[in-house]
């Protein structure tokens, strides 16, 4: 703040004007921030939100591109992120007994993964690598975790979209496990009582 002398006995303090950006500029950044939203608004884990819950979202993203071949994480590292994939592709690998990879999924533009990394920062199961250059935001479990905290009604619904699709892929995994072991008609009993 600075202090403007109107006369010889009255200062007054006044707030030195900012300088802002330029009207050219501020229409990039709005538009830039604008592309964000309309892109999270076709992911599968933030379809929920309503359009300020999903500004704070947006914020609290961090962007980064990768090389071709450049590698995002390894398998056993400590998953601290949520990767979306905005721009490129994305192979999830998994090394064999033998160090020989097998590709486990290829993640295209609104696809993401290491979403167990938002529940817990345990070793990663595989690794990422882009196949292209790639685009990704990521979400960190501290971000989502502040968010929870300051803004719950913007977090619990990504929460509960994220228990969802881990049920689903779950269930998927048990069944085609459950097909390559030649098992049929596999059911599934839940206990709802205390032993």
């Amino acid at each position: 703040m600075a202090t403007i002398t109107t006369s010889a006995h009255a200062p007054v303090n006044a707030e030195v004007p900012v300088a802002r950006p330029s009207w050219l500029s501020r229409l990039f950044q709005d538009r830039d921030f604008k592309r964000r939203i309309d892109f999270l608004r076709n992911v599968t884990l933030f379809q929920d939100l309503i359009p300020h819950d999903m500004g704070l979202l947006a914020q609290s993203l961090f962007q980064r591109t990768y090389k071709p071949s450049e590698v995002l994480f390894e398998e056993g590292e400590i998953g601290r992120a949520l990767f979306i994939v905005e721009t490129g592709a994305v192979e999830i690998i998994k090394r064999g007994k033998a160090d020989s990879p097998q590709v486990l999924a290829l993640c295209g533009p609104g696809d993401f993964f290491g979403e167990m990394a938002l529940l817990e920062e345990t070793p990663r199961s595989a690794a990422a690598v882009a196949r292209s250059e790639t685009t990704v935001y990521l979400l960190y479990k501290t971000k989502l975790d502040s968010l929870l905290l300051a803004h719950a009604r913007a977090g619990v619904p990504v929460l509960r979209r994220l228990a969802e699709l881990l049920s689903a892929r779950l269930r998927l995994t048990s069944d085609r496990l459950a097909e390559s072991s030649g098992v049929v008609g596999v059911s599934y009993t839940i206990s709802t009582t205390a032993s």
